[in-house]
């Protein structure tokens, strides 16, 4: 009778644990859908330029961003209905050990019994990575060829499907050509004490129209690297534009031409990229880097530390149809994925609340060095390049944004006027 009541107790547990965890993963799904209802109810709602935008954002530009974020928001939605129904069913009918029952019947073909683990978790990681890939192509597909190119910013061929990921490996790096804006970026980070070895051009136009800039290196040997959709210079959309030749209405017009230059589309000129650098190396000096990385090591000794607690726990593994076997791979998946949900929650929202922080202090880093003006109209370009939208609701920018929105942004630089 003992023993029947205590495995009665453990099924109990078991059972608890399985559903705690999908209740869990619909209660933050849900969540992050109401959110994302609220927002696209701000995409919908908010049809003209807020009047305090009047004067620094187009109605073309603005409905452009409108519409594409609407659209991103949409195909979030859908996308994120059927990645977590797909979860849930592959929980309920035991996807997890079926595949790892077909992941040992293809080691057993090559003679590897199940002691044979760490061949098998290969087995399973293979066949986990490829279902994955396979559901998620559709999705892939319609986001890079329906959405990002009906907004104009995919730049690839169907045969970069995964450019994400491959595409960075091959980009062309190029010094950027001795001038005004190479050492105005050197004399920048010479007044920091920034060890700047090299300063870069990456072709990121090839993949994507979104700017971007960043550094790395380690100790002394630092590297800027410049999008060259961020340079006004040398982004391949503001080429279309040259000067086109018209016939001069002051003289004969087989005589004389005029240049009439086009707008420039996209990018920032060298005084606004040298602030957004600011900014960027604000995040140097400030010691920014250094806290995400010890607040990463931290998090991950954390982690590893009740994963070991943790590990031999068998009823974890039995909620999940492992009765006769405690893979660590297994393990590994149940309690980071699982059973860690909640912490994960609450530690994506504590770090997206410092990063809007440290994006603040470095903004008002990039001020103190005396560029606010420029960093304000950079920041209005980069929105407009990137078709963001200025408004949003604050709940979902609470809950999402990393960094602030434009209009807190511009606020905090002081409310500087541009034309």
């Amino acid at each position: 009778w003992g023993s029947w009541t205590a495995k009665s107790a453990m099924k109990d547990l078991e059972t608890k644990i399985f559903y705690a965890v999908l209740v869990f993963s619909w209660t933050v799904y849900l969540w992050e859908a109401y959110l994302a209802y609220r927002q696209r109810r701000t995409y919908r709602s908010t049809m003209h330029v807020p009047q305090e935008l009047g004067k620094i954002m187009d109605t073309e530009t603005f409905e452009k961003s409108r519409l594409y974020n609407l659209d991103k928001s949409n195909f979030s939605f859908w996308s994120g209905l059927y990645s977590e129904t797909e979860g849930t069913l592959i929980l309920l009918l035991g996807g997890i050990p079926f595949l790892w029952r077909v992941a040992g019947t293809v080691t057993a073909r090559f003679g590897l019994g199940s002691e044979y683990e760490i061949s098998q978790s290969l087995s399973f990681l293979m066949l986990a990575t490829l279902f994955s890939a396979f559901t998620g192509l559709p999705w892939s597909i319609y986001n890079t060829f329906v959405i990002e190119e009906k907004h104009g910013f995919n730049q690839q061929v169907l045969v970069t499907i995964y450019a994400d990921y491959i595409a960075p490996l091959f980009d062309k790096f190029t010094p950027l050509p001795d001038g005004e804006l190479k050492d105005e970026i050197e004399s920048m980070s010479k007044s920091i004490s920034f060890p700047l070895t090299k300063v870069y051009v990456v072709e990121g136009s090839k993949r994507s129209s979104h700017s971007n800039a960043y550094f790395y290196g380690f100790f002394k040997n630092k590297r800027i690297v410049l999008f060259d959709t961020l340079l006004e210079d040398y982004s391949p959309l503001n080429q279309e534009g040259q000067p086109e030749t018209v016939p001069s209405q002051e003289t004969d017009a087989s005589a004389e031409t005029k240049a009439k230059p086009k707008n420039k589309k996209q990018g920032c000129n060298n005084s606004e990229v040298l602030a957004v650098l600011g900014h960027e190396l604000g995040h140097w000096k400030l010691g920014h880097t250094v806290k995400n990385i010890v607040i990463s090591q931290m998090n991950s000794f954390l982690c590893f530390f009740l994963f070991a607690v943790l590990i031999g726990q068998k009823e974890l593994f039995m909620a999940f149809g492992f009765y006769e076997s405690q893979p660590t791979l297994i393990g590994l998946m149940i309690i980071f994925q699982f059973i860690f949900s909640p912490y994960n929650e609450v530690l994506s929202f504590c770090l997206t609340v410092l990063s809007r922080r440290f994006e603040f202090q470095a903004d008002a880093f990039a001020r103190g060095m005396g560029r606010a003006s420029e960093l304000y109209s950079a920041l209005i370009k980069l929105n407009k390049d990137n078709l963001g939208f200025p408004v949003a609701d604050w709940l979902f920018s609470m809950w999402h944004y990393s960094h602030p929105p434009l209009l807190e942004r511009l606020r905090a630089l002081g409310g500087t006027k541009q034309d």
